[in-house]
């Protein structure tokens, strides 16, 4: 474990208030400088705002920035998600209850198209979990959590009193303080919360205010809220902890940014660094809303307990049935308009889109082109672009990804034998491949590790210890690695995937030339020996699981030769105080190839059908097999095409 943080967590068995609102807080609501911005639809059923406030002029005494969804119970496509039971372990109430996970990867998990967190959540053993437990790690939920109908957490105490729950139909019902226990029978959802801080309209967080319990400090804030009607479901964040950005939030401004959403009741739920809503993006990507404080602090967004998640469908739009068949190098797109409209298709590797296809200006509702000249295994993002008059309509970006035709080596694996040093190699040209490492002494295998405390059990095949510094008793802030393998062939199209175990960062050379960093600040920064990583990769720090990434394009076509070849890796500890430090990679590189498409024709009396099973292809005709050959008008650019017997011999055939 790297780093720690103050939990935001306290047991509240001895500290709950009686709710009664003081009378200044409803003018405080009405003097503050606050800014709602505006509901922006995002799903069906789903809307968006952020608020912001003023510290002066009458504003709120603290920066915030706030983050809403707000939720239409009535809407029939809406469906709630609570965190279910745990599946990796034996389900034991108060014991092993919940997973957990962050919120980007809950939502990612379950394919949500909004994640935030919920109940407060401990250790089996009841203690408060760190900021860098592992995904997947089992903890207890505190209070009630019922998912899908079934009990993840009962409600057994007074703590976290605080219910919202959920019919199967999304028939709400807030319950201020659930102690006894309501009923849970026919409820489909449930989420539990420390203490309420709107109840029927009136500001209730106005009663801690002069609590000296860190719960009621200035944090960042985790909020659920429901309107009079209980029409609209309200989920808000509050960020905290980032001077000059959002200081947090006390209780009673909790509850005035709910009232100023439109909630009637609204609880508190976890905050501090738990605190993160996320939403699911066009492309099916998570983008988180707010700016969780967990990561500015330990370096990685916190692993939480139970969460809740929204399911909705998309926005009704102009476009619908937008559909891409890729292959290698090209790629079709299709999609459908609501109206007859011009055709063009904007594209790139960012969402910039700096690349268009030709507007094609023919008024249709039936819409194809084909990409050409694209690079095989590699993530496109693009738009349908479509014109009526003025009006110039555009489709949410959307991504697809190239095939990859290819024949797969192994170049070494992981128990490679690498050469080492530690001495300071700034100012010399080590990477080089004709730099000599002799002096560096034998090839030790892989993996290599030094750790003050010894082998680590947790991380697997460790071989080789390396010294520690014997100035500091603690492992070098630098290690540097070279080893030597063969590769025949041609470079172009070729791709390396390595698989790192490691701890913390690294940069690779390929023949003298840098050609990924990991963990450590980004070029055109100078790495030297004294520099630290700024990050690592798995959760707890250690190098207990791999990192697979890949390296293609100029940097390795133009690098890789026929031949010996040079791999150069400098690993940097996270901290010069850091007990440990590991290194193994593997390496396989990838070939393309080419695959033949299948064109396909069934006959109809007088019509003939043409089919072919892979994007990127344009259908054309001749009279004769050797030509010429020429593109069939339209041109023809998506499977299946139907065409007439004109009593002439006609042949087909498909191309790039």
């Amino acid at each position: 474990m790297k780093e720690t943080s103050a939990p935001f967590h306290t047991r509240r068995a001895a500290c709950l208030m009686t709710m009664l609102a003081l009378l200044f807080s409803s003018a405080i609501l009405a003097s503050a400088a606050t800014v709602l911005g505006p509901w922006v639809p995002v799903f069906k059923g789903i809307d968006h705002a952020v608020g912001t406030n003023t510290t002066t002029g009458g504003g709120f005494p603290h920066l915030q920035v706030v983050h809403f969804i707000r939720v239409d119970l009535a809407d029939p496509d809406i469906q709630i998600y609570a965190s279910p039971r745990v599946t990796n372990v034996t389900w034991v109430a108060n014991v092993a209850e919940v997973a957990g996970y962050t919120t980007t990867n809950f939502l990612k998990r379950n394919a949500l198209q909004v994640a935030v967190n919920a109940n407060s959540f401990y250790t089996a053993s009841g203690g408060l979990p760190s900021y860098t437990a592992s995904e997947g790690s089992t903890f207890n939920a505190s209070q009630l959590l019922i998912s899908r109908g079934q009990v993840v957490s009962s409600q057994d105490s007074s703590d976290d009193p605080s219910v919202l729950m959920f019919t199967s139909n999304n028939v709400a019902t807030f319950i201020a303080t659930n102690w006894p226990p309501r009923s849970t029978a026919g409820i489909h959802t449930a989420f539990a919360g420390p203490y309420s801080v709107l109840v029927n309209g009136v500001n209730v967080g106005s009663n801690y205010i002069n609590s000296a319990l860190s719960i009621h400090g200035l944090e960042p804030r985790t909020a659920y809220g429901l309107s009079q009607n209980r029409r609209y479901l309200f989920l808000l964040t509050i960020d905290g902890r980032q001077g000059g950005y959002s200081d947090g939030a006390l209780d009673w401004e909790t509850a005035a940014w709910l009232l100023l959403a439109g909630a009637w009741d609204g609880a508190n739920m976890d905050g501090g660094g738990s605190t993160c809503m996320v939403m699911q993006d066009s492309t099916g990507r998570p983008v988180p809303l707010n700016r969780e404080s967990s990561s500015p602090a330990v370096g990685r967004e916190r692993t939480v307990g139970p969460h809740l998640g929204v399911y909705a469908k998309p926005l009704p739009g102009f476009f619908t049935n937008i559909v891409v068949l890729a292959d290698d190098t090209a790629a079709t797109v299709t999609w459908s308009t609501i109206s007859p409209s011009t055709t063009q298709l904007r594209y790139g590797l960012t969402t910039n889109m700096s690349l268009a296809t030709p507007l094609n200006s023919a008024m249709v509702t039936n819409h194809a082109v084909l990409l050409t000249n694209l690079t095989p295994n590699t993530e496109y993002y693009y738009a349908a672009v479509s014109t009526i008059g003025a009006n110039q309509y555009v489709s949410s970006n959307l991504f697809f990804m190239t095939t990859n035709y290819v024949i797969s080596a192994t170049l070494f694996d992981i128990t490679n034998a690498w050469r080492f040093t530690t001495d300071n190699l700034d100012g010399v040209n080590w990477k080089a491949p004709a730099y000599n490492d002799l002096p560096w002494g034998d090839p030790a295998s892989g993996m290599l590790w030094a750790d003050y405390r010894g082998a680590n059990i947790d991380i697997p095949m460790l071989q080789t210890e390396m010294p520690l510094s014997p100035d500091t008793g603690f492992p070098y802030v630098t290690y540097y690695f070279r080893t030597h393998f063969p590769f025949a062939g041609v470079a172009p199209g070729v791709a390396i995937q390595l698989q790192a175990y490691l701890d913390d960062g690294a940069v690779l050379y390929l023949n003298g030339v840098e050609i990924q960093r990991l963990h450590m600040a980004a070029a055109p920064a100078v790495i030297n020996n004294a520099t630290l990583a700024n990050g690592y990769f798995c959760a707890t720090g250690n190098a207990t699981c791999p990192e697979d990434f890949a390296v293609s394009g100029p940097v390795i076509s133009t690098n890789l030769v026929n031949g010996d070849n040079v791999l150069a890796v400098e690993v940097h500890n996270y901290n010069a105080g850091s007990p440990d430090v590991t290194f193994g990679l593997a390496a396989n590189c990838t070939k393309p190839y080419t695959l033949n498409p299948r064109l396909g024709m069934t006959r109809s009396g007088a019509d003939v059908t043409l089919s072919w099973d892979r994007g990127g292809f344009v259908l054309q005709e001749a009279v004769s097999p050797t030509g010429p050959w020429v593109n069939v008008a339209g041109p023809v650019f998506s499977s299946p095409f139907t065409a007439t017997n004109s009593g002439s011999t006609r042949f087909f055939r498909i191309a790039k």
